[in-house]
């Protein structure tokens, strides 16, 4: 046999309020699952059965009412956001602001050394993708892909083109050789 619920009657005050000021499905499941199991006695699986959540949701839910931390009240933590981020915005934006200077003026942006001055000022190891998140976070993009290979040669291209054998328009279609001409 399961032990019984915990909670006082200040909690089951607290929670009968909620359920009748909620506004959201997430605030009428929390209070509910304070009060099923203080006032019909159920059980923790069949609480979560009845509000539509799994038991280990439902004891989430008991819990952090029991705590204050009532879904959807002003100051509560809402979902998604920076939970765990390494620098608030503006501190990435002043952190940026000398590299994408230089690529403003025609320098180019190296991923590496971002990265390597992120690890120095965070003082640990960070992925590299951290860096290309914290670009992408402030809008940098490559603007255009390289015209030319690194290591092309402009003079052995022109030579090729010279020197390649003409190939007449109707040849190309065919795939046959062009006869010459009498």
């Amino acid at each position: 046999m399961s032990r019984p619920a915990s909670g006082d009657d200040e909690v089951l005050v607290n929670a009968r309020a909620a359920i009748a000021m909620a506004k959201t499905v997430e605030q009428l499941r929390q209070a509910q699952a304070v009060v099923l199991p203080l006032d019909y006695a159920m059980s923790l699986a069949d609480t979560a059965q009845a509000i539509g959540v799994s038991p280990g949701w439902a004891c989430q839910l008991r819990r952090r009412f029991m705590q204050n931390k009532v879904v959807g009240a002003p100051g509560a933590p809402s979902p998604g956001g920076r939970k765990r981020q390494n620098m608030s915005l503006q501190e990435e934006r002043e952190f940026l602001a000398p590299f994408l200077e230089s690529a403003a003026g025609g320098g180019v942006l190296v991923v590496g050394e971002i990265k390597a001055a992120l690890d120095k000022r965070l003082g640990r190891e960070v992925a590299l993708a951290s860096a290309y998140n914290l670009l992408h976070r402030h809008n940098w993009r490559k603007l255009a892909p390289d015209k030319r290979h690194p290591q092309s040669d402009p003079l052995a291209q022109q030579e090729w083109k010279k020197n390649s054998p003409k190939i007449s328009p109707t040849s190309a279609k065919t795939g046959r050789k062009a006869r010459p001409s009498s």
